[in-house]
């Protein structure tokens, strides 16, 4: 084989990084976040999505929490909390020297569960907070994920750049190139017993849903309920 050939094995090679569960998972929440935001005013073409949106991120964030404990290698808190390292990587961003990390690097861990937090606040306050100071502070928390999200957009787009690795599309395949992170193994795969434990708990997540709202998952449910009774549109989520 040519040099030329093996150069262009090397480059082609891939080390699997993200399990399929966590991806679905990230572009799940995406969608759901952004229909709830396309549907939060009451002209909207999908606002009676608007709160079974938010009870739909409410489920992912569940399932989230415990894929977090029992999923793939990278898909667990313990691979990407690394606190101590986040001002290393700042200097390395900042100083445009930034090291590559197979999985979340540690800036990126923190600002998952930022983001995770966040969409749990717009969820929360509204689902159960009333009146004008609960739209007031339901408002003012999607507002904040809003900021939260552009940051994020930018320093992924900012660490692709950086470090020459395209990872939008790693979380699309699952796959990273080989030949940026040599010596790197493939993640290891979810326990066997991974997969029915995450069914559950995302049945458990509906279940519960349904008990604190009967309606939660049925469009348009709410709409006609806040026009029977004046109530304000407020308590929706996102």
């Amino acid at each position: 084989m040519s040099q030329l050939s093996a150069t262009a094995a090397r480059t082609t090679e891939t080390i699997r990084v993200w399990d399929l569960p966590v991806r679905l998972f990230h572009w799940l929440l995406v969608a759901t976040i952004l229909i709830a935001f396309i549907s939060a005013e009451e002209e909207s073409a999908l606002a009676a999505w608007h709160v079974p949106a938010g009870w739909i991120a409410a489920v992912l964030i569940f399932f989230r929490i415990v894929w977090g404990f029992i999923g793939g290698e990278h898909a667990r808190f313990s691979d990407f909390l690394r606190p101590g390292q986040i001002v290393h990587h700042v200097r390395g961003m900042l100083a445009r020297t930034a090291e590559r990390s197979i999985g979340h690097n540690a800036a990126g861990g923190l600002a998952f569960i930022a983001l995770l937090g966040t969409v749990a606040g717009v969820v929360y306050t509204g689902a159960t907070m009333r009146g004008e100071s609960g739209e007031g502070l339901h408002e003012a928390i999607a507002n904040g994920l809003l900021a939260l999200i552009a940051v994020h957009v930018l320093a992924v787009v900012a660490t692709s750049l950086l470090t020459r690795e395209n990872l939008v599309g790693a979380f699309i395949t699952g796959n990273k190139r080989a030949d940026k992170h040599p010596g790197a193994h493939d993640a290891r795969p979810p326990a066997t017993a991974a997969i029915p434990v995450a069914v559950a708990a995302v049945g458990i997540a509906i279940y519960g849903a349904t008990l604190i709202d009967p309606a939660a998952f049925t469009p348009g449910a709410h709409i006609e309920s806040d026009e029977g009774d004046g109530a304000v549109r407020g308590n929706d989520d996102d």
